[in-house]
């Protein structure tokens, strides 16, 4: 799996750069040279939704969000693993382990790298019954398996009342063609 946090994040910068609207509503102008002087400041991670909100204490919010990938588990995986074990009796005693296999140091060091792991030969999933953090496919239901990685234990049965968040679809069906998303209500 390789990690293309940085590759998306300047294609979607340089989308962004790129499109403006004009006062005419109908018409949308297209800059082909994006600007990328400057300074730029990096100020949220979520590649793994809600991770980052129950891991990181309060007082270290910004520091984590500034801390590139790459130094974020040194820096941030004791403070997951404090917490995850403190939140999950899953992980009550050493060596229980996750549906994955993994136990709270292990689990937690990948939680503590705020990236999301792709298969560029595979599966893109979240989760799909079989693959697990291969990707991410858009009707992924992904805080139901952060759930229940961190509470459902080795065969997702312990705690069934913390592994689900009971969200089982959207509100309104996803558009067959981008932006995908639909219209909010």
């Amino acid at each position: 799996m390789k990690t293309i946090q940085y590759i998306f994040g300047i294609a979607l910068l340089g989308l962004f750069t790129m499109t403006s609207c004009s006062s005419d509503d109908n018409t949308i102008v297209i800059d082909t040279t994006p600007d990328f002087s400057g300074t730029f400041a990096q100020q949220d991670q979520m590649g793994r939704p809600a991770v980052n909100t129950v891991f990181v204490g309060s007082a270290s919010k910004d520091a984590f969000n500034t801390t590139i990938p790459s130094q974020q588990n040194a820096a941030f995986q004791s403070m997951f693993q404090t917490n995850l074990t403190a939140l999950s009796p899953a992980y009550a005693n050493p060596g229980d382990q996750n549906a994955l296999g993994l136990d709270a140091a292990t689990f937690t060091g990948l939680l503590a790298t705020d990236v999301l792991n792709v298969s560029l030969d595979g599966t893109t999933t979240f989760y799909d019954g079989t693959n697990v953090l291969t990707g991410r496919a858009l009707a992924d239901d992904v805080i139901t398996v952060e759930l229940l990685l961190i509470f459902g234990g080795e065969d997702f049965t312990e705690n069934p009342n913390l592994s689900d968040d009971h969200v089982d679809a959207n509100d309104k069906p996803f558009l067959s063609s981008f932006p995908y998303l639909a219209s909010p209500w």
